[in-house]
């Protein structure tokens, strides 16, 4: 939101042409979002890199951020992070995930826990009920906040497509230990409490249109935006061909493995590739092992024609652009969100 004491800049973003302004007190992102131009964002803490985008004229500052999301070589080649950068003059920037569509309006509202359904020992599927009187609408592969109480916020992908909404707005929890909100879901919290959230946000979701077989790339709970949008192409009708990889330390950090081999008999044009890291004698595990994304490189050495929509750690999520795009992706087929705990935002550089 622009504060009138401020000074206003106009952004422009290319090769869509969008434009808003910005005041010198605002981050980019936030001014974007606030008049409807969604730019690719992931954690808007400066610690995932997923808002990174190149700067073709004008000046910026930067706020505190993580080098492993834009390192000192990227800003000398005129790189930045809109969620951490204000504007210091009228800016260009080239964001080709920018599009002509606007965004999905941001709503604040009270949803009722109906549903806690532990998965996994570290993961608990959660099922809100949203006002019966306020249509909310996502992109399959957004989040939402919830808002607790200081001011502190924790952001969760939604697990499920937009059109299964009526079922309950689903969600992935994965536990952290002496997390604030995970200690509260894995200890007190009960079916039927209140809790406020805000969203849809993000920039994680299908783009439609495309002929390209897909890739999704998943790690641990990054499982519950990909979920969201292989039930949003079943519904659609897409047939593009896209292959799973999930990937997780153990086999039972694949949570919802029977779900996967379920739909796979209902979509022909779907694949499914578990790979896990770490298994232990006991797991008698026989299927892939290693790390996930390199799973994806053994089969597909050459990315060159495909599209790809990674979701997970944020390690898991940087490495893979990296070697992807040297195995030939396109840096614009790469779509990611990053999920970023909170150490992983206050470890800043």
């Amino acid at each position: 939101m622009t504060s009138s004491s401020a000074t206003a800049f106009q952004v422009t973003i290319e090769p869509s042409g969008r434009t808003f302004t910005a005041a010198s007190t605002d981050t980019l992102l936030a001014a974007g979002i606030a008049q409807g131009v969604n730019m690719p964002y992931g954690c808007k803490d400066g610690a995932c890199g997923s808002c990174k985008c190149k700067k073709l004229s004008g000046s910026v500052t930067h706020g505190t951020h993580q080098s492993k999301a834009l390192s000192a070589e990227e800003e000398a080649q005129g790189f930045i992070l809109t969620c951490c950068a204000t504007a210091s003059s009228d800016v260009v920037l080239e964001s080709r995930q920018v599009t002509a569509e606007g965004a999905l309006p941001i709503k604040k509202m009270p949803t009722r826990v109906t549903l806690l359904e532990k998965k996994s020992p570290e993961v608990m599927r959660m099922l809100l009920q949203l006002p019966a009187n306020d249509a909310f609408m996502y992109h399959a592969g957004q989040y939402v906040e919830f808002m607790l109480q200081g001011g502190v916020r924790r952001s969760y992908s939604m697990g499920n497509a937009p059109h299964l909404i009526g079922q309950g707005l689903e969600l992935h929890i994965r536990h952290m230990p002496g997390g604030k909100f995970t200690d509260h879901v894995f200890g007190s919290m009960k079916e039927r409490d209140i809790l406020r959230i805000e969203g849809p946000y993000g920039s994680f979701y299908l783009r439609e249109g495309g002929t390209e077989p897909i890739i999704m790339l998943a790690s641990g709970t990054g499982f519950a935006p990909i979920k969201a949008l292989i039930e949003d192409m079943q519904f659609k009708g897409i047939t593009r061909p896209a292959t799973l990889y999930w990937g997780g330390r153990r086999p039972h950090d694949l949570y919802m493995d029977d779900w996967v081999k379920a739909k796979l008999l209902e979509m022909p044009n779907l694949r499914y590739v578990p790979v896990v890291s770490d298994a232990l004698p006991e797991d008698d595990w026989h299927g892939r092992t290693g790390f996930v994304h390199q799973a994806v490189l053994a089969d597909l050495p050459d990315l060159s024609g495909y599209q790809v929509y990674a979701c997970g750690a944020p390690i898991v999520v940087t490495s893979a652009q990296h070697d992807f795009v040297k195995a030939g992706l396109p840096l614009d087929e790469y779509y990611a969100d990053a999920f970023t705990s909170e150490a992983d935002k206050v470890a800043l550089a």
